[in-house]
């Protein structure tokens, strides 16, 4: 392959500090800079794995962060996906999603992933993924299928 995965994605906020708190209290991500890209925009760069960060865009009379629309209804990019660096992390996650009632308890086995939904403060959809530990060699699920580790 000739990349190395994702290195940003943008994201509106009309609340950049509450975004990127909640971020680094879930997640640990971490605030590189902060730029105004002119007048009544504010740039901030949010951490969010090693290769990876969110530019966050706060722009003045901008309404797009607050219109919610169901998944697959969103356009061309529907929602994000973050890999967990590891099972504990991901399940370290899980606790604090659920914790502030961003994620529920359900996490679906999609044979060589897990995966668990959450929304952001702003309604953003997410996804955190992390290898499936009891994977079997060929073998995909539908979206649905609860995870056994997790019943």
């Amino acid at each position: 392959m000739l990349l190395d995965g994702i290195d940003h994605i943008a994201i509106l906020t009309n609340d950049t500090k509450r975004l990127c708190d909640w971020y680094g209290e879930i997640f640990g991500a971490v605030v590189e800079g902060e730029t105004g890209e002119g007048e009544g925009v504010q740039l901030t760069f949010l951490r969010v794995g090693p290769h990876t960060e969110f530019n966050i865009f706060e722009i003045d009379g901008n309404d797009e962060a607050a219109r919610q629309t169901p998944m697959f209804g969103r356009g061309r990019i529907d929602h994000i996906g973050l890999r967990a660096s590891s099972l504990e992390d991901f399940e370290l996650v899980r606790d604090r999603l659920m914790a502030c009632g961003a994620a529920d308890d359900f996490v679906t086995d999609f044979g060589s992933i897990l995966s668990l939904f959450f929304r952001d403060p702003d309604g953003l959809e997410g996804e955190v993924c992390v290898p499936n530990p009891d994977a079997k060699p060929g073998v995909s699920n539908p979206p649905g299928t609860r995870a056994a580790r997790y019943s």
